[in-house]
């Protein structure tokens, strides 16, 4: 006799955890630069297909068929056998299946920006076929860890440290980005491209977690299944929201200021620490682990990648693999059946540390053959000019995965503006007090012997707004702005992401040109001095060069006569074509 309101709230939880896969997708995606960002996507999605299919032909069976030796289920392809409990097979079915989906999608962001798709097709079809199940077969499947009272309710082990282990070896037999360790092994920051996608995807992955713990009850009958799962999901948010403030307290110390990228993991190492023992803790034991989580996230992801040198671009082994240990392991500490803390001694601690070795080893020796095997016969990773170029386009064919919305070159804005002040507004406004200033203008001579100079300016993006207010003051209202990428002679400031060190040498800027006749060109300068001057190195240069000639188009206007604006006739025109 199956439960209506069990398989509905079981379904509801696989709906909500299959929603993770946009999260991730997100977060990998923010975290990794724009040029591999299709590529992401498109690894998040296939992952999931491809584990579908395979879980559903041979790896549910593996999983949760009739026990063989405590290790491995009976075989049963296409699940023709009946698992029927108060919830209907293909419920149970459905859930687990995105639960695989999970484990297996982690590894995309480790070994993002340098991995063949073709590869990774072939690691996504073989941990969702069979190292993900057999694993899962000891802790959930009535498997040996079972017996041992090895607890893990909706798989901090199971899922995410199987994910987060074979993370590791896959970074690390793939080897870092191009430009990530210098050859003195001093480690270089490459920072992701949006941290505002990396958000949205930790706030879907958060609100999806609550059908990732949540639903693991399988049950919303009776009282002490609602007592449950609101202690699961309650808990599940403390964790996480403890380990996302404690998180952004040690990088603000370590960093001096708090940093986004690992508080925003933070958030996603509490989840996973939780998901071991929501439903085992109290409030103050969840509490608890958020906190020693923040600490081994923060403290893991610089170990990693600082000491062991392992690229993990989104910083999955720290989330998922030493988070998932922990949280596992301080469940035999802080459960209230059994824990430690509670008069349990030591042989649930011992027992959840045995199973977290004892899975980390299989899913380490057992992954590590699989992507050799993979290096060997096709190649794990992506050739240096591929690398370089971008995952985007040698492998999907696809220039750009934000099309119009973001340049793919540097493409020229023009900002023009409507006359609001004549040449001789530009005396009073062209002076800046306490700007350095021994500019003497000089110019080529055009029409009517008025000087004509180009005046090139490169300033930081932030300045834009300004320098184009106090440009328009005193009548530059012709633009062109260009976004630019260089370096000067100047060393530039060292900045922190992620607790690595990120000493840009090219820096973006904007290269603003206009060419000025009416308006001296001391003017202009002290002009953009007044915004761009801090006394600092990066504040900009200013260059002039003489203009012999210009020609207006659409008038066959020349020299002076061509930079002039005369907006009465323009709005004549206007209304003639009307």
């Amino acid at each position: 006799m199956f439960s209506s309101i069990d398989t509905v709230w079981v379904l509801l939880g696989a709906i909500l955890v299959f929603f993770m896969q946009a999260g991730f997708a997100m977060v990998e995606t923010g975290f990794t630069r724009a040029k591999n960002a299709g590529n992401i996507i498109m690894k998040n999605l296939i992952d999931f297909t491809i584990g579908s299919v395979a879980f559903w032909v041979i790896g549910f069976g593996i999983m949760f068929g009739t026990d063989i030796g405590g290790v491995i289920g009976r075989f049963d392809f296409f699940v023709r056998g009946n698992y029927d409990t108060t919830i209907q097979t293909y419920a149970f079915l459905i859930f687990q299946t995105v639960f695989c989906a999970t484990a297996a999608t982690i590894v995309s962001g480790g070994m993002a920006e340098r991995t063949k798709f073709s590869a990774y097709c072939i690691y996504s079809l073989i941990i969702s076929a069979v190292i993900y199940p057999i694993s899962g077969h000891w802790i959930w499947g009535g498997g040996w860890l079972s017996e041992l009272g090895f607890h893990d309710f909706a798989g901090s082990t199971a899922v995410h440290m199987v994910g987060g282990v074979a993370t590791m070896v896959g970074a690390f037999l793939l080897g870092p980005r191009m430009g990530k360790y210098s050859p003195d092994g001093k480690v270089n920051a490459i920072p992701g491209h949006s941290l505002t996608l990396g958000a949205l995807g930790v706030f879907i992955l958060w609100f999806a977690w609550f059908g990732f713990n949540g639903g693991s009850t399988l049950s919303a009958t009776g009282d002490d299944s609602l007592v449950s799962m609101s202690s699961v999901i309650f808990n599940t948010n403390l964790a996480a929201a403890t380990a996302t403030n404690v998180t952004m307290l040690i990088t603000w110390i370590r960093y001096g200021k708090p940093d986004v990228s690992m508080t925003l993991n933070g958030a996603l190492g509490g989840l996973v620490a939780i998901t071991a023992g929501c439903d085992a803790v109290s409030p103050i034991g969840a509490f608890l682990i958020g906190i020693i989580s923040a600490f081994v996230l923060v403290f893991g992801i610089e170990f990693i990648d600082q000491k062991l040198k392992i690229d993990d671009p989104v910083g999955a082994i720290g989330v998922h693999g030493l988070c998932g240990a922990a949280g596992t392991i301080l469940t035999g500490i802080f459960a209230i059946d059994g824990g430690l803390l509670y008069g349990g001694g030591m042989g649930m601690v011992l027992t959840q540390l045995f199973g977290v070795v004892s899975v980390a080893l299989w899913t380490g020796i057992s992954m590590t053959v699989v992507f050799s095997l993979i290096r060997s016969f096709i190649g794990l990773r992506v050739s240096h000019d591929e690398e370089q170029e971008g995952l985007d386009i040698r492998e999907h064919a696809l220039k750009s995965s934000y099309a119009d919305f973001m340049p793919l070159t540097a493409e020229s804005f023009n900002f023009i503006k409507s006359r609001t002040a004549e040449a001789g507004s530009a005396e009073s406004a062209g002076s800046s007090a306490g700007v350095p200033s021994a500019y003497s203008a000089a110019g080529g001579e055009g029409s009517q012997g008025h000087k004509m100079s180009k005046i090139e300016i490169f300033a930081n993006p932030k300045k834009i707004d300004s320098l184009k207010e106090v440009l328009n003051k005193i009548g530059i209202t012709g633009l062109t702005v260009t976004p630019v990428t260089g370096c000067g002679a100047q060393k530039s400031k060292v900045e922190f992401y992620r607790g690595a060190r990120m000493e840009k040498t090219m820096q973006d800027n904007l290269r603003i040109e206009t060419v000025v006749s009416k308006v001296p060109v001391k003017t202009v300068v002290d002009a953009v001095k007044s915004v761009l001057y801090t006394g600092s190195p990066g504040d900009g240069k200013i260059f002039v060069y003489d203009v012999e000639n210009v020609i207006r188009i659409s008038t066959g206007e020349e020299g002076f006569d061509a930079l002039q604006y005369d907006y009465d006739r323009q709005q004549e025109g206007v209304a003639t074509t009307a």
